[in-house]
């Protein structure tokens, strides 16, 4: 298949993948309503943790579709979720640029660190004002991390016009 045939296909992925992570961030706007306007309850603390741990997973996915096509590489190891949100960061000369800025590397590994300790530590208990201070900031800062992903797709989408 040609280059930018392929690099096509690669956009269409990329598409779907960022509107299903959209499509998350408006789950987690309605769970932040619900949240603010009643009484905090232990249900909408751990359903908000449970779509912020699905929105992480989302932008993994993400980066796996990333990583696959620009490098055909996908190490698993005991740090692979820290190594494959560090490889957005970095831009690859003569292979793609960067998927993540500083700004929003950091974003979104405060909640790879939420989703760790959501996967690991549920049986716990979610503490309700710091699930309610990520949730908040979360959907404050949405569009750091947006602004990453659509400034790739338009350099992406410029190899595909050439």
């Amino acid at each position: 298949m040609e280059p930018q045939k392929q690099i096509v296909i690669f956009l269409a992925e990329f598409d779907f993948q960022v509107r299903q992570i959209d499509s998350i961030y408006g789950s987690l706007a309605k769970k932040a309503v619900t949240i603010e306007k009643q009484h905090v309850t232990v249900e909408a603390v751990e359903s908000a943790g449970y779509w912020m741990h699905n929105l992480y997973c989302a932008f993994e996915d993400l980066f796996k579709l990333v990583a696959g096509f620009w490098e055909n590489n996908l190490s698993a190891n005991g740090e692979y979720h820290i190594h494959l949100l560090k490889r957005m960061l970095v831009e690859i000369e003569g292979v793609r640029p960067a998927l993540l800025s500083i700004a929003g590397y950091r974003y979104l590994n405060e909640l790879r660190g939420f989703r760790h300790v959501f996967r690991h530590a549920y049986s716990y208990g979610l503490d309700d004002e710091r699930v309610s201070a990520l949730l908040r900031k979360i959907l404050e800062q949405k569009d750091i991390v947006m602004s990453d992903l659509q400034a790739f797709r338009n350099t992406i989408a410029g190899f595909a016009e050439r």
